[in-house]
C-alpha cells in the first residue's frame, strides 16, 4: 500500500548529494521504525481496508512501534529479539523455555531447498496491558514461538509479539 526509501545518515547529511539524487532538501534522517509508524498513521487516514501489520525484528523490538500499532488499534504480528521483555513475565524466551511439552505442536513451513520444513510451534497468551486495556480488553496478545525438532531444548527459533 505505501512504501519509504530508507536513507542512511551518510546520505542525509550531504546535501549535494541528495541533490543530485532529486533527494529534497527538506528530507531528514528517520529511522526505519520511524519510517514504519509514517506509512502504518497513512495507511490509517487512507480509505484502503487495513487492519494488520507484520514486520522483522527490527521493527518488532521497537517498543514505540508497537505503541503506535495498540493506540491506533491496529493488530500486529512483529518479530522479536529473545531478549524481549514481555510484562509480568520477563524475557520472551524464558516464557517458552517454561512451556509445557504439550504446548508445543508440530507445524509445517512448506517445502524448502532440502526438502520439508517441520518446526515445533507454541502459542502462550499475555497478559492484559491496563494502559490500553482497561477493565474490558477488545482483544488479547499472544506470543508465538518455533523451534527446531532437531534440537528441541534450544532457543526457539523465532518469536512473535
Amino acid at each position: 500500500m505505501d512504501r519509504e526509501l530508507y536513507l542512511p545518515k551518510s546520505w542525509t547529511d550531504d546535501r549535494e548529494r541528495c541533490r543530485a539524487a532529486k533527494i529534497p532538501d527538506e528530507r531528514g534522517f528517520a529511522t526505519k521504525p520511524e519510517l514504519a509508524r509514517a506509512i502504518v498513521l497513512r495507511a490509517r487516514a487512507s480509505p484502503l481496508p487495513n487492519a494488520w501489520v507484520t514486520a522483522d525484528a527490527a521493527y518488532g523490538q521497537e517498543w514505540r512501534f508497537r505503541r503506535m500499532l495498540e493506540e491506533a488499534a491496529v493488530g500486529y504480528v512483529l518479530a522479536v529479539p529473545k531478549s524481549q521483555p514481555v510484562p509480568c513475565y520477563g524475557r520472551i524466551d524464558h516464557l517458552f523455555r517454561q512451556a509445557p511439552d504439550e504446548a508445543w505442536e508440530q507445524r509445517s513451513c512448506g517445502d524448502g531447498a532440502k526438502g520439508p520444513r517441520v518446526y515445533d510451534g507454541a502459542a502462550v497468551q499475555l497478559p492484559v496491558i491496563e494502559d490500553f486495556d482497561g477493565e474490558r480488553p477488545t482483544h488479547h496478545r499472544w506470543a508465538l514461538a518455533r523451534r527446531s525438532l532437531s534440537r528441541p531444548d534450544g532457543e526457539p527459533l523465532l518469536l512473535e509479539y
